[in-house]
């Protein structure tokens, strides 16, 4: 049983899965701190001396002096401070995504087909998927 789990993981790519959340989890983590603590003080200092965890909209009206004291006392808020950091967060993690998804996939060349203009087709195909014309004699 422990050698067919094992082979499992090894052939379906689990493992690589598992590794690849652990990593991402490691760089929210760290994106968040990057966030939190270090582009959004400046940002707010530059508006006016805003701290945007505490920005918060109170809907029972009773004026709290912080999002804190309004949680604390069960008031209904609508945090949208907490919104805005965390908007700013998954905008860094998807554009760093984007970045290493970008570096670590090739682009394979393609030919298209002269027959049905069929873009996709592998450099070496002889052949074409989708018309079955052969694509070696009509480039000739």
């Amino acid at each position: 049983m422990w050698s067919e789990f094992r082979a499992f993981l090894v052939k379906s790519n689990a493992l690589a899965l598992a590794l690849a959340f652990i990593l991402g989890l490691a760089l929210a983590t760290v994106v968040n701190s990057l966030v939190k603590d270090i582009i959004m003080p400046p940002v707010g200092l530059a508006l006016g001396k805003v701290d945007f965890q505490n920005l918060f909209i109170d809907l029972s009206g009773k004026g709290y002096p912080s999002l804190k004291a309004a949680q604390d006392a069960g008031a209904a808020t609508i945090n949208y401070g907490v919104f805005i950091t965390t908007l700013i967060t998954f905008v860094i993690v998807a554009f760093v995504v984007f970045f290493i998804a970008r570096a670590m996939i090739k682009t394979v060349p393609t030919k298209v087909c002269p027959r049905c203009a069929a873009d996709d087709l592998p450099m070496a195909a002889t052949r074409c998927p989708h018309c079955t014309s052969d694509i070696a004699r009509a480039a000739a």
